[in-house]
C-alpha cells in the first residue's frame, strides 16, 4: 500500500482524501473512515487510478451515493471510489436517456418527465445514483433498469474502458454482471418512450404521495434492506413476524415499512448487522424463508 500511495501523488486521479469519514457519504449516516477516498473528475482520472490500484493488485470499492450501503463501524481498509461532480449529468437526445454515474436516479426520472418521456417513473423513489442503480439492477412498481437500459460506459478492474449493452449486463433481480466481473460504471444510455407530460406528472406525485405515507423518509436509512422472495415481500414477512419497532442501540426496525431499518440519531453499523441477523433468523425458522440483504455490507469487522 505504501508504494502505491507514493505512485498516487504522481499521477493525476482526482481529489484524494486519507482516513476520511464514510459516515458522511451514506444515507444511513453510518460508518467509520475508509483509509484512502478518491474522487476522479474524468474518466481519464477514473481509467488511471484503477489501472495503479491494478498494478499493485489492489481491491478497491465503488461509492456511488451511498444509497444501498452499510459501511462498518471500523470503516473501509484500502481504496474507495467515488465519481465527482463531472459524472453528474443528464441530457436527452429523442427517447434516449444519457446520464452520468454521479447523477441522481430520482432527477433523471424527473428531468424525463418533463421532457415528455416514460419509462423512469419507477426511478422517483430510488434514492441512489444512475451507476448503482445499473449495478444493482435497481427497480420498483414492477419495473427495473433491464426495461430501458440501452448501454453503459464502464471502467473494468485493469482500467479498460468498455461498452455494455443489456446481454452483457446479464441482468437479473437487483444483479448485474459486474457483482462478479468489477468495473465502475462511467455513464448511461437508456431507451424510453414518448409520451404524455402531465400524466407522467400525476404517475409520479401518486408515487411520491404513497411514499410519503409508507417508508419513514423523514429518518435516514438505506431502503429496503432484503430483496423480495420470490412471490412474496419481505416486508410483509417482517411485519407479520412482529419484528416492526424492534431496537436495537440506535437502530429500528421501522414501524412504518417493515423492510426498513432507520437510524433514530446515533446507530451504529453493529446496531443495524444485529438486527438484520435477527430478522433472518426469525424468519428462517418461522416460515423456512432465507431472506437476503438488498443492501451492501463493506468495510472491516
Amino acid at each position: 500500500m505504501e508504494q502505491f500511495l507514493a505512485e498516487l501523488q504522481t499521477i493525476d486521479a482526482g481529489s484524494v482524501k486519507y482516513n476520511e469519514p464514510m459516515a458522511a457519504y451514506t444515507t444511513w449516516k453510518i460508518g467509520g473512515p475508509a483509509d484512502v477516498l478518491i474522487i476522479p473528475h474524468t474518466q481519464d482520472q477514473l481509467a488511471a487510478a484503477v489501472r495503479l490500484l491494478h498494478r499493485h493488485g489492489l481491491k478497491w470499492t465503488n461509492l456511488g451515493r451511498g444509497s444501498n450501503m452499510l459501511v462498518s463501524d471500523k470503516g473501509i481498509r484500502g481504496v474507495v471510489i467515488q465519481p465527482g461532480e463531472a459524472f453528474d449529468y443528464a441530457r436527452f437526445d429523442g427517447t434516449l436517456a444519457y446520464a452520468g454515474a454521479a447523477c441522481s436516479f430520482v432527477k433523471l426520472s424527473v428531468l424525463a418527465g418533463k421532457e415528455g418521456l416514460t419509462g423512469l417513473e419507477f426511478a422517483g423513489g430510488i434514492p441512489g445514483s444512475v451507476g448503482g442503480a445499473v449495478y444493482m439492477n435497481a427497480g420498483a412498481l414492477g419495473s427495473d433498469v433491464s426495461r430501458i437500459f440501452k448501454s453503459a460506459d464502464i471502467v473494468l478492474e485493469t482500467g479498460e474502458l468498455v461498452r455494455f449493452g443489456a446481454e452483457d449486463m446479464a441482468f437479473s433481480y437487483r444483479h448485474s454482471c459486474l457483482h462478479e466481473r468489477p468495473g465502475i460504471v462511467t455513464g448511461a444510455v437508456f431507451q424510453l418512450e414518448e409520451g404524455d407530460r402531465k400524466a407522467i406528472a400525476e404517475a409520479m406525485a401518486a408515487y411520491k404521495q404513497r411514499r410519503l405515507l409508507t417508508q419513514p423518509l423523514q429518518l435516514p436509512s438505506a431502503g429496503s434492506v432484503f430483496r423480495n422472495p420470490p412471490n412474496d415481500y419481505a416486508a410483509r414477512l417482517i411485519q407479520e413476524a412482529g419484528l416492526k419497532g424492534l431496537r436495537q442501540g440506535g437502530a429500528e426496525v421501522s414501524t412504518q415499512h417493515a423492510n426498513f431499518i432507520v437510524n433514530t440519531g446515533q446507530a451504529t453499523a453493529e446496531d443495524v448487522l444485529t438486527l438484520m441477523t435477527t430478522i433472518r433468523s426469525t424468519i428462517r425458522e418461522k416460515y423456512g424463508i432465507e431472506l437476503i440483504a438488498e443492501v451492501l455490507v463493506v468495510g472491516e469487522r
